[in-house]
């Protein structure tokens, strides 16, 4: 190895740092046994700031740009060095460069449910989850604090202790605003900015700073959720007549669009037929009296009755006009308003006196 080969690997020109991982927030530049040499580059990249640390003490502070080692740009560590007059021979001293991006979607959800008194559906038990972003802010304080003699730190060593911090104010957010959890939904900003307020100070005792903090989601338990369906349901189904019949209308598209031909064509005229019907059953002009009542005077006053002789319905009649046909017997079919369905007459005490006896 020639004197120059030795000089080139023992001296330290260029320091510089190029993240490739991401989620690294603080990288120590270290050779041992090297030392960096008067005049030499210093590479500062966008979003990063590289401080230089003498035996412990943090010095100097360079924002990105390039940047030639001099007394000049050195005040600090010249005047912990002693060098009053500048230097010329190299000198050691530690390097560590701090990512100052925003490092985003940082994940927080509460590990178990957090129980809060809804003003609407009394006490309730509440997950929730979102995400947050994250930045350093004060580097020697973000040093001093959690760096310390790392050679790299990561934005995962310090993920669950910020992740407790920011479950810990949603709660309490949560818990003071009496907001009801079915109103909840339309106020995920406003909370997010409220709990984004009480979290702030918490972050800067580490030198960070929370740039943003989302609520995606805020949920009940699966049987409270199913209860909120149903009743969801109901209210929705309030009116079952009409709720039928949208029924039988969705089932009349879908006949009609299935390809199968006969079959469906003839379950789509069956069931516009009964929609038909009981449209017509609910029809104003009718006042819900049935199909075919436009064309029929209403029934008689007091004991009017029906009875069926053959295929043919009669009616309606007295019970005194009963007796005047001839047609009656105990297996007719008779029916009056009031009776749950047809009933042979002579199960009929009320028509014991009208059956004619078979002579």
């Amino acid at each position: 190895m020639t004197l120059r080969d030795f000089l080139v690997g023992e001296l330290i020109d260029i320091i510089e740092w190029l993240d490739e991982s991401g989620d690294t927030m603080a990288w120590r530049f270290s050779r041992p046994g090297n030392e960096i040499k008067n005049g030499a580059q210093l590479i500062v990249r966008p979003a990063q700031l590289a401080i230089f640390i003498d035996q412990g003490r943090l010095a100097d502070v360079f924002r990105p740009g390039r940047h030639t080692l001099t007394t000049a740009n050195l005040p600090l560590l010249s005047t912990i060095r002693g060098w009053k007059y500048g230097f010329d021979s190299p000198f050691k001293a530690d390097v560590l460069f701090v990512n100052t991006k925003q490092f985003t979607n940082q994940k927080w959800g509460t590990s178990n449910p957090v129980i809060l008194k809804d003003p609407t559906l009394g006490p309730v038990r509440l997950r929730a989850y979102g995400t947050y972003a994250v930045k350093v802010v004060d580097p020697a304080a973000f040093v001093r604090e959690l760096v310390g003699t790392n050679s790299t730190f990561i934005v995962e060593q310090i993920a669950d202790q910020l992740r407790d911090l920011v479950v810990a104010k949603v709660s309490a957010v949560l818990a003071a605003g009496q907001i009801s959890v079915l109103e909840l939904a339309a106020k995920y900003a406003e909370v997010g900015s409220r709990v984004l307020e009480q979290v702030a100070p918490q972050f800067q005792q580490y030198g960070l700073g929370v740039t943003q903090l989302v609520i995606e989601n805020v949920s009940l338990p699966p049987e409270v959720e199913a209860t909120l369906d149903q009743k969801t349901r109901m209210n929705m189904l309030g009116d079952l007549d009409r709720y039928a019949q949208l029924q039988t209308a969705d089932a009349i598209r879908d006949a009609a669009r299935n390809p199968s031909g006969g079959a469906a064509a003839g379950v789509g005229i069956g069931m516009g037929a009964a929609l038909g019907q009981r449209a017509m059953s609910y029809s104003p002009a009718t006042n819900g009296a049935g199909a075919g009542s436009a064309s029929e005077p209403p029934p008689l006053p007091g004991d009017a009755w029906y009875y069926a002789v053959g295929d043919e319905r009669r009616g309606p009649v007295t019970t005194a006009a009963l007796r005047t046909d001839a047609a009656i017997t105990g297996e007719t079919l008779v029916w009056r308003r009031g009776m749950g369905e047809w009933t042979r007459a002579d199960a009929v005490a009320e028509l014991t006196s009208v059956i004619k006896k078979p002579q």
